[in-house]
């Protein structure tokens, strides 16, 4: 057979596996930000910090959406993400005890639950009380070995942060915890020459532990206020950068130590929403304050409220086949009339549905 045809017809049964899973109505992921504040200023932070921890009209829609939903579910998944989320602990831990209990009266719903965290907070403890309601994925940023990363994950302060990060993976890696540690380590034209010993580092420390994974990222120009002065690896470059870097961290117990990256962006799930600190309802955690990702809002009685004609460009590439819509929907993005920007929003039937 042809590999361009074998090619093609498994990019189309991907496609529709893909489709599948994303249209269908016992499937939820709802992406939470229980604040917007941060005690971090990473120097390529796009976030502006302007909305502070989730106040209690909020909390409440999310728990009524929850109860509206969780007779029809099959999947329930919830992403912790902030600013910091930690920073808001109280907010996770009533949301996460009313689904916890929620969910543990249907014996046949698969809950889960993740969180985006700096990691400054996330001591042994922290983690214990997460992981008993059902937060037990992490994904932990580092922008190399300590001189580097100090130079960049700053908190608010002014002052590094990495010696307290480290400890506390540390301290994971030493407990029983049942947790999935995802170390997502960026890279950057300056801390390059220092990567591979720092991986090494990682692949020492951690790797020898089946909780523990990594991810590769560069970073990226996405919209902060320093955009202009960062240096970044060129589109041409990184792959095979990334590729020689994966070799040193896939030494130690193969490829399944590479986290991989999915095809498609939960942006273009119809069964995907972020609710934002204050209510508003949108579909990308990176183009937090563009008007096009305000979609709607959440009501206090667990119903959404969506500008429809605002949520479907999220959604083009199901249509056009468009894969790279797909993988980044944000990514020419359409733009959208100012009379669409107005159009007030109307409630979905089934909250997440598309009209």
């Amino acid at each position: 057979m042809n590999a361009e045809v074998t090619t093609e017809e498994n990019s189309s049964k991907l496609f529709a596996g893909e489709l599948a899973s994303s249209l269908r109505d016992d499937r939820l992921h709802l992406i939470l930000l229980p604040t917007e504040k941060c005690n971090f200023r990473c120097t390529y932070c796009y976030e502006d910090f302007s909305i502070g921890r989730m106040d209690s009209g909020v909390v409440e829609g999310i728990k009524r959406l929850i109860d509206r939903r969780i007779d029809g579910l099959h999947s329930l998944s919830i992403s912790w993400f902030g600013g910091e989320p930690l920073l808001a602990l109280p907010v996770i831990e009533e949301i996460s005890t009313h689904i916890s209990k929620s969910a543990a009266t249907k014996s046949d719903l698969q809950y889960s639950a993740d969180m985006t965290t700096n990691a400054y907070l996330l001591d042994h403890s922290t983690a214990d009380r997460l992981i008993r309601l059902g937060i037990r994925e992490y994904q932990v940023s580092l922008d190399g070995p300590q001189p580097m990363h100090d130079q960049t994950r700053l908190q608010a302060n002014g002052a590094g942060s990495f010696r307290r990060i480290w400890d506390n993976l540390l301290a994971i890696r030493d407990s029983d915890l049942s947790v999935s540690m995802l170390l997502r380590v960026h890279i950057t034209p300056a801390n390059l020459n220092s990567m591979p010993d720092f991986l090494r580092d990682i692949r020492r420390t951690f790797l020898g532990d089946s909780r523990f994974s990594v991810l590769l990222k560069p970073v990226e120009r996405l919209g902060g206020p320093r955009d202009e002065e960062m240096d970044v690896l060129g589109h041409d470059s990184s792959p095979a950068i990334l590729a020689n870097l994966e070799r040193i961290i896939s030494a130690e117990r193969g490829g399944d130590s590479v986290h991989p990256t999915p095809e498609v962006c939960y942006a273009s799930r119809p069964n995907s929403l972020m609710i934002r600190a204050n209510g508003v309802v949108g579909k990308c955690t990176v183009t937090l304050t563009d008007p096009r990702n305000a979609l709607g809002t959440i009501r206090p009685d667990g119903t959404l409220e969506i500008n429809n004609p605002l949520l479907r460009p999220w959604m083009r590439g199901w249509e056009s086949g468009d894969w790279s819509a797909l993988s980044c929907p944000a990514n020419g993005l359409p733009g959208v009339p100012k009379t669409l920007l107005n159009i007030g929003p109307t409630r979905l039937a089934s909250d997440l549905q598309v009209k």
